[in-house]
C-alpha cells in the first residue's frame, strides 16, 4: 500500500501497523508522536491500528535540549 509519511511517498505492506512502520523506519516509540490522517494516535493502539493505503501520517520526535 502507498502511504504518505512526513509529506514524502512510502510503500508498505498491506498488514502494517503503525508499529510496524516505525520499527521498519527504524524509529524507537519513546520520544515520538503519531499523527494519522489528523487525528493524534494513542500509543497504547500503534499496535493494533492498522494502516490504510492513502493514509497521511506526520511522526515527530521529540528533542531535548536547553
Amino acid at each position: 500500500m502507498r502511504l504518505t509519511v512526513n509529506g514524502e511517498m512510502r510503500e508498505a505492506p498491506d498488514s502494517a501497523t503503525i508499529a510496524d512502520l516505525l520499527a521498519s523506519l527504524e524509529i524507537e516509540g519513546a520520544r515520538v508522536a503519531v499523527e494519522r490522517n489528523r487525528e493524534i494516535a494513542p500509543k497504547s493502539l500503534w499496535a493494533s491500528t492498522s494502516l490504510q493505503d492513502g493514509d497521511q501520517l506526520e511522526i515527530v520526535q521529540f528533542v531535548g535540549g536547553g
